[in-house]
């Protein structure tokens, strides 16, 4: 069986910029099969030099991001020392931008992400909505920029993945009959909230597919289509409480739910 290539990342923040590269590069080699091993937070020589010896025993190469010259030319030199393969992914970049700019890069490590906010917010919004996913926890109901309501299989989880992706927090909380929404529905301004509906029929071959894919018979209640109507009833009963916008979400793909989603917000 043919050994996976292995590489290591070397980075003085977390390494992201260089693995995102390596990962562009290994999925053209041994069918997409490889491991990235990242050494993050690399600041000193000693750090460098114990990594040189992981890769001298594993039979690796090094991918390094590393804004400091004398770091930069330490992994160099210690690469040819020990015919070690080191690419210096950042090295000839910021070689390039100080001529043609003119002006000295400020070597400081992780201003990518420092200077992005928006790559925080993106961050923020997604454990935000792993963390308030499935009415987990109501109180993430008040932090909502938006709160998805709706019954099983609706794509409440994966539109709130979407949105996040958009910087929006976003809280679903799923309808059951059995089980009283949470007053904090109530009491939030209802044009944050967003009901997803769906036809009967289309729920109903939905769920279907759900329990073949689960190994279950598809008789279960859970398909049942004189179960479905009850749900969506009371669905229908929980949103018109509220008073929330609805969008039917019967053919629609998630990415068109999400834009419909955005450009009700842009109105607002």
């Amino acid at each position: 069986m043919e050994a996976k290539p292995l590489v290591y990342v070397l980075s003085d923040s977390v390494g992201e910029t260089a693995e995102l590269v390596i990962k562009a590069g290994l999925s053209q080699f041994n069918n997409g099969e490889y491991k990235i091993q990242r050494i993050p937070y690399v600041d000193d020589v000693e750090t460098i030099d114990d990594a040189m010896q992981l890769v001298q025993e594993n039979g690796a190469m090094i991918g390094f991001t590393l804004v400091d010259p004398v770091l930069r030319n330490y992994v160099n030199e210690q690469a040819t020392k020990l015919n070690i393969k080191a690419v210096d992914i950042m090295g000839p970049m910021l070689h390039a931008m100080e001529e043609v700019f003119d002006t000295k890069p400020r070597l400081e490590p992780g201003l990518v992400h420092k200077l992005d906010e928006d790559y925080f917010k993106k961050v923020e919004a997604i454990e935000f909505a792993v963390k308030y996913d499935d009415g987990r926890d109501p109180r993430g109901i008040a932090r909502a920029d938006i709160i998805l309501i709706g019954v099983s299989r609706t794509s409440k989880t994966p539109l709130s993945q979407y949105l996040a992706l958009k910087r929006l927090k976003v809280a679903n909380v799923p309808i059951v009959p059995e089980v009283d929404p949470p007053e904090e529905l109530f009491d939030v301004d209802p044009e944050k909230c967003i009901g997803l509906r769906i036809r009967p029929d289309k729920l109903n071959d939905i769920r279907k597919e759900r329990l073949k894919a689960l190994g279950l018979a598809d008789e279960a209640t859970y398909a049942n289509i004189k179960r479905i109507h009850h749900e969506l009833e009371y669905f229908d009963k929980v949103v018109g409480r509220i008073g929330c916008h609805v969008i039917d979400v019967s053919n629609k793909a998630v990415e068109e739910t999400a834009n419909i989603i955005l450009q009700f917000i842009q109105k607002k």
